[in-house]
């Protein structure tokens, strides 16, 4: 890990922060789980609107709010962001260097434990309530098989850790926040778990595990996961925006939408292996909004 902080302090290309972004998260993720049954087949799953409805960055944001880590301001520009993201489908550069900023700015010069204790208090609700139990049901599919199930998320690893635990699954790669000595520096190892990021991550954790990529299955809603859903020889869309609709129609991905009531393509376990970051928000955003303007 020493080797990544001196690393992260290079100034790089984006593909170069992605790829720095992806071996990190492989790096921090362990695996308590036993031998599997199936070793070279796995699932990896997004977080956000794929196993939890809306998204773990928002959840966290308004816990650390209520918690007086920063002002109502911060927060109703936190939310608009990911509204804004969430309409237009495609990430603005500002918002998201924004969100970023903020976050680490937060966590700064906080120790790494206190963070996990406060994550650990403010999704202890959250999955209680946010979990789709669709999604939920795929991922013990997976574990039933006797295969390895991992948690992949622009969410800080922290995060990602508490809610793979809950769910039982093998581990998670979420983004890395460089620290020192049990404390947060204020940065990022490599930059956040997005996009080209994801698909380094699993494309690292699989080498060091030894996994079959053409085995293994992935599943999310977003199109800014395809470079993840390709790597596999399995990829499935859950609850997925119009632009990785489009993109499994034309591809033939199997999709499955827990949203609403209509029927969606049947997915299973795939016959060959038996098995923001920032979206999801704006609901929340328009009623925080609405509580501003009434104050």
């Amino acid at each position: 890990m020493v080797a990544l902080r001196r690393l992260s302090h290079v100034r790089r290309s984006p593909n170069e922060q992605s790829a720095l972004a992806g071996e990190a998260a492989a790096a921090a993720a362990e695996d308590h789980t036993p031998a599997p049954d199936d070793p070279r087949a796995a699932a990896f799953f997004d977080c956000d609107n794929t196993i939890l409805r809306g998204a773990a960055i928002f959840y966290l944001g308004i816990g650390l709010y209520r918690r007086r880590f920063f002002s109502r301001r911060d927060m109703v520009r936190f939310a608009w962001q990911q509204a804004w993201f969430r309409v237009h489908g495609a990430e603005d550069p500002a918002h998201m260097a924004d969100a970023k900023d903020k976050a680490l700015g937060l966590v700064a010069g906080k120790r790494t434990a206190e963070l996990e204790e406060i994550c650990e208090e403010i999704f202890e609700d959250v999955l209680t309530r946010k979990i789709w139990p669709g999604t939920r049901a795929l991922v013990q599919l997976h574990l039933d098989a006797g295969q390895r199930v991992w948690l992949v998320t622009a969410a800080p690893q922290e995060v990602a850790r508490i809610i793979a635990r809950r769910l039982g699954m093998t581990g998670a790669l979420g983004t890395v926040a460089e620290e020192v000595d049990g404390v947060y520096t204020g940065r990022l190892v490599g930059g956040l778990l997005h996009g080209e990021a994801k698909a380094a991550a699993v494309t690292a954790l699989a080498r060091r595990e030894r996994l079959e990529l053409s085995r293994c299955a992935a599943f999310s809603d977003s199109a800014n996961d395809i470079p993840m859903l390709a790597l596999v020889g399995h990829p499935y869309v859950v609850n997925p925006d119009s632009a990785l609709r489009r993109h499994a129609r034309a591809n033939g991905w199997r999709v499955r939408d827990f949203r609403t009531g209509r029927k969606a393509a049947r997915i299973g376990l795939p016959t060959a292996a038996g098995l923001g970051v920032l979206a999801g928000a704006t609901a929340a955003a328009v009623a925080i909004r609405r509580r501003q303007r009434a104050a």
